[in-house]
Formats: structure tokens, C-alpha cells, sequence
């Protein structure tokens, strides 16, 4: 039956997400797109606290969590292997000083695995990293369309990590991450005669950049129980700086554009020699991020915790796209969060053994348009559903929040968010009782 679950689940989100973008914020319009990473459902749902690890769920923010402590259920032999399967819908309220609008969007989030081997862990997956998804338009004084800026693509991530356990309680891990991806954008400025009518051709500037690279995750988790029922979880990763190969093509096109349909067509296109400039090959830095936390609760019952991440945001830099409005200040996250559980063990009851999730996080992006900070809030609310056996569930999740600001002729945001993940357990690795 679980089989069957995770075919459908996929089948359902492909079909879905076939031909869409993985996002429809405009804020996607800068650097290398919306972050799209964010943790599992379970993560997200606390407000995306990722302190927070166990036996039967995968958690892919640190590393560490691929090791731990053998389940007396199994004997003390083993863990259990850990596969999980995500996705999400969202809708989002665009709203500025002048006009709103909405827009939403389908996605596939993450597909990842955890295998046990002893006191070391194995996890990988793939995942997206992040989306460019926008379709802007600009007017001029008269009212009339003056830009049209359009992008798609963003980055994926696939990623393979180790964990290992020093002691009991305490454990690291490093995570090997691949990113590759490809953004495509356009800009058309839009000419009109004297009479105030368009003209017959305008001009479109066309840009791709293909990119590639690599990236190391570091991971620490320590848990300790300080007194008979109430235990305490420590957690921090650290991410280091590292770079993106940009490989780079421009060209412009001669098009002619009808304004009853708003569609484009190519009359001819003219290529860039970029080499030229010197804008052929780029390197594309990512920023060194660090993340800290500190929780505590009884374990299987309950958890609360909270967690501070940093990112030295205004070290990006991109030198394809440079716009003397859009500047770069370190980024800074706050995340609360915790679950309850009202009987792990319930035999009759099922929502008594059902996972009830609740969280907030406070984000300063690093973003900075027209001197105006763009930051986001959100409060999230989840719960896990028992489905088949070994701990397998099914996690739902609903978050919304409001990202950006109406503030200097700029687009605030206000989202909802749906999500659904699939977190299945099985045993593999069994001691042979005769021989």
C-alpha cells in the first residue's frame, strides 16, 4: 500500500508542475532566484525549525541527522531506513501603491533517502534550490507600457551526505551539495511614435546563464536527557563561502507585438559577443551561512525550540545582472517552534497519536531595492498522519506570511502556502538469528 502511495504521490505532483514555474514572487527577479529550500513539510510546519531530529524522519538542513542511536525496537541492531517525498501549492496576493493581482504555483519540493550503517549515517536526495518565476510590465507617465521583463528556470540541488556518531547523544555530518540549473530572462522596451501609437517592431534583450558548482554543508547535534523526562537538543551547521560557474549567452531580437494578446513574435535575433566584455564566463559567489538552535521537551510527546540563522548576504554578487537599485545587506532568520504528540503509543485513538505542528519565523532576506529592506513573516500550522506501519506518516502542512513592502513603488506579497509530504520507514539490514 505505501508503494502505491508514494507512485501516486509522485505521478500527482510531475503531472502537476509539468510546464509551471516553481514560483510567482517578482522578488524571483533578482540574484539567482527565490530560495526554495526550506526543509521538509515536518521542518516547515515549526516555522522551519530544523533542530529538532529523530529515528523516522529525514531532515535535510544538518547532516547530523543521518546518525543517531540505534531503536531498541530493533534491538539495539539498527535504525530504520528513512525515505521522504514532498510538494506544495502556493497562492500569493501581489499588491502595490497603485493595482494588485494574484498569482500561484505548483511544486515539486524534494525526494531524499537516509540509510543506517552502524554509527554512520548515508543520505541523498534532489531537490530545487531556487525559482525564477516573473511576468512584470512597467508603465510610463501617459500610462502607457513602457518594460516587459519575463524570467523562468532557477537552480536544483543534488546532494550526498554522511553522518557519524562520536558518542551517544552526539553526532556531525557533512553534506556534499552539486548545484546546477540554467535562468532565462528577457526585457523589452517599448518605443511609440509621435502620434502616442506603438511602433511596428520593438526591441527584446535576451539572456541565459547556465550554472554549476559545488558547496559543502557542515553539521552538529547534540542530545542529552537533564532530568528523568524533559530532554535538551542542541543543533548548528555552517555552510562556506563558494562559487557558481556562469556560463553566458545574450542576444537581442527585432520583434513585433500585438497588444490585444500581449504576444511576441521574432522577427530576427542579433547575438552578443560577450567574450568581449568579458561577461562570456562568470563566477557567481554564494554566501557563508551558519545556523544555531537550542530546544528541549520530552521525547515523544513533546517539543519546543527556537533557532537564529546568518547569512553574509552582502557578499553576492552577479556580474551579468548589476542594477545600481538592488543592493545586498547580510541576512538574518528567526524561526519558533514545536510539536505535540498526545500519546505516542495510543493503541485506540488515532488522532491521539496524530503529530500537531505550530511555528513563526522572521526573515531579513539580504534583499535591498530603492533603500528599502525586503523582508518577510509567517506562522505555520502542520500535522503528521500515522499511515501503514514503522512509523510511516503522511505530513500536512499550511502556512502564510506576507514578504516585501508596498514602500518606494515596490510589491508587497501575501502567501499561502499548502504542503504535503510522504515520510516512510522500512528495515533492510536484519541480523540472521540461526545459521
Amino acid at each position: 500500500m505505501i508503494k502505491k502511495l508514494v507512485l501516486v504521490f509522485i505521478a500527482v505532483f510531475a503531472i502537476s508542475v509539468y510546464g509551471q514555474e516553481g514560483t510567482a514572487s517578482p522578488y524571483s527577479f533578482y540574484g539567482i532566484g527565490s530560495l526554495k529550500f526550506k526543509g521538509t513539510v515536518e521542518n516547515r510546519s515549526m516555522g522551519g525549525l530544523s533542530i529538532y531530529m529523530d529515528s523516522v524522519h529525514v531532515n535535510l538542513r544538518n547532516p547530523a541527522s543521518y546518525a543517531g542511536k540505534n531503536l531498541e525496537l530493533l534491538n539495539g541492531e539498527s535504525r530504520p531506513v528513512k525515505f521522504t517525498v514532498g510538494g506544495g501549492h502556493s497562492n500569493i496576493g501581489l499588491k502595490s501603491e497603485t493595482s494588485k493581482d494574484r498569482a500561484s504555483s505548483t511544486t515539486f519540493d524534494y525526494l531524499a533517502m537516509s540509510v543506517p550503517m552502524g554509527k554512520f549515517g548515508l543520505g541523498f536526495g534532489l531537490l530545487p534550490f531556487t525559482s525564477v518565476g516573473y511576468k512584470l510590465e512597467s508603465l510610463d507617465s501617459e500610462g502607457d507600457l513602457s518594460n516587459r521583463f519575463r524570467g523562468e528556470g532557477g537552480l536544483n540541488k543534488a546532494f550526498l551526505g554522511l553522518g557519524y556518531q562520536i558518542v551517544e547523544g552526539l553526532t556531525i555530518g557533512v553534506d556534499a551539495h552539486y548545484n546546477f540549473g540554467n535562468i532565462k530572462n528577457s526585457t523589452v522596451a517599448f518605443v511609440y511614435d509621435n502620434d502616442g501609437n506603438l511602433a511596428q517592431y520593438q526591441s527584446r534583450e535576451n539572456n541565459r546563464s547556465d550554472l554549476s558548482g559545488l558547496n559543502f554543508n557542515l553539521g552538529l547535534s547534540y542530545k542529552t536527557m537533564i532530568s528523568k523526562s524533559l530532554e535538551l537538543v542542541a543543533s548548528g551547521t555552517y555552510t562556506p563561502e563558494s562559487k557558481l560557474a556562469s556560463q553566458n549567452v545574450r542576444s537581442y531580437s527585432t520583434i513585433t507585438f500585438n497588444s490585444s494578446t500581449g504576444q511576441e513574435f521574432v522577427v530576427d535575433t542579433i547575438d552578443e559577443d560577450l567574450d568581449v566584455i568579458g561577461l562570456r564566463e562568470t563566477d557567481l559567489t554564494l554566501p557563508s551561512k551558519y545556523t544555531a538552535g537550542l530546544g528541549f521537551g520530552k521525547p515523544r510527546s513533546w517539543f519546543v525550540g527556537a533557532e537564529y540563522e546568518a547569512q553574509q548576504t552582502s557578499q553576492f554578487s552577479n556580474d551579468l545582472y548589476s542594477s545600481v537599485s538592488t543592493q545586498y545587506e547580510d541576512s538574518e532568520t528567526y524561526r519558533l517552534g514545536g510539536f505535540y504528540i498526545p500519546d505516542y503509543n495510543a493503541f485506540r485513538g488515532y488522532y491521539k497519536r496524530v503529530v500537531y505542528r505550530a511555528g513563526m519565523h522572521y526573515e531579513k532576506t539580504g534583499l535591498v531595492l530603492n533603500n528599502e529592506s525586503i523582508n518577510e513573516f509567517g506562522m505555520s500550522f502542520g500535522v503528521g498522519l500515522p499511515v501503514g506501519s514503522f512509523f510511516s506518516n503522511a505530513n500536512i502542512g499550511l502556512e502564510f506570511g506576507k514578504r516585501g513592502t508596498t514602500n518606494s513603488n515596490l510589491v508587497e506579497e501575501n502567501f499561502i502556502n499548502f504542503q504535503l509530504s510522504l515520510s516512510l520507514n522500512d528495515r533492510w539490514f536484519q541480523k540472521r538469528k540461526y545459521d
